[in-house]
Protein backbone atom coordinates (compact mmCIF):
# COMPACT_ATOMS: atom_id res chain seq x y z
CA UNK A 1 0.00 0.00 0.00
CA UNK A 2 1.31 3.62 -0.82
CA UNK A 3 1.32 6.07 2.10
CA UNK A 4 -1.33 8.78 2.25
CA UNK A 5 -0.53 11.94 -0.44
CA UNK A 6 0.55 15.15 1.90
CA UNK A 7 -2.03 17.20 0.64
CA UNK A 8 -4.63 15.36 1.27
CA UNK A 9 -3.24 15.02 5.27
CA UNK A 10 -2.89 18.45 5.47
CA UNK A 11 -6.38 19.21 3.87
CA UNK A 12 -8.27 16.97 6.61
CA UNK A 13 -6.28 18.42 8.92
CA UNK A 14 -7.36 21.84 8.01
CA UNK A 15 -10.96 21.03 7.61
CA UNK A 16 -10.99 19.29 11.27
CA UNK A 17 -9.47 22.91 12.88
CA UNK A 18 -12.23 24.64 10.88
CA UNK A 19 -15.41 21.94 11.85
CA UNK A 20 -14.06 21.93 15.38
CA UNK A 21 -13.85 26.03 15.94
CA UNK A 22 -17.31 25.87 14.42
CA UNK A 23 -18.51 23.72 17.20
CA UNK A 24 -16.89 25.77 19.72
CA UNK A 25 -19.01 28.88 18.38
CA UNK A 26 -21.84 26.38 18.58
CA UNK A 27 -21.00 25.12 22.53
CA UNK A 28 -20.63 28.68 23.28
CA UNK A 29 -24.03 29.86 22.31
CA UNK A 30 -25.88 26.49 23.52
CA UNK A 31 -28.61 27.60 25.95
CA UNK A 32 -29.13 23.96 27.12
CA UNK A 33 -27.16 21.36 28.05
CA UNK A 34 -28.65 18.74 25.92
CA UNK A 35 -27.51 20.94 22.94
CA UNK A 36 -24.03 20.80 24.38
CA UNK A 37 -24.22 17.59 24.83
CA UNK A 38 -24.64 16.98 21.13
CA UNK A 39 -22.02 19.00 20.59
CA UNK A 40 -19.61 16.97 22.42
CA UNK A 41 -20.73 13.94 21.03
CA UNK A 42 -20.26 15.45 17.53
CA UNK A 43 -16.63 16.73 18.39
CA UNK A 44 -15.84 12.66 19.98
CA UNK A 45 -17.01 11.62 16.28
CA UNK A 46 -14.46 13.95 14.59
CA UNK A 47 -11.62 13.76 16.88
CA UNK A 48 -11.87 10.88 19.60
CA UNK A 49 -8.90 12.09 21.51
CA UNK A 50 -9.81 15.82 21.79
CA UNK A 51 -10.41 16.54 25.76
CA UNK A 52 -13.23 18.43 26.59
CA UNK A 53 -11.12 20.66 28.99
CA UNK A 54 -8.51 21.27 25.44
CA UNK A 55 -12.40 22.03 23.96
CA UNK A 56 -13.80 24.13 25.86
CA UNK A 57 -10.32 26.21 27.39
CA UNK A 58 -10.33 29.12 24.79
CA UNK A 59 -14.40 29.61 25.20
CA UNK A 60 -13.81 30.00 28.97
CA UNK A 61 -10.48 32.32 28.72
CA UNK A 62 -12.71 34.51 26.28
CA UNK A 63 -15.89 34.50 28.69
CA UNK A 64 -12.81 35.49 31.57
CA UNK A 65 -11.42 38.48 29.09
CA UNK A 66 -14.82 39.82 29.28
Amino acid sequence: MSTPSRKSEIRRRRARKEKIALLRKRYAAASSEGDRNRIVEKLRRLSPTFKLEEFTGPIQAQKAAR
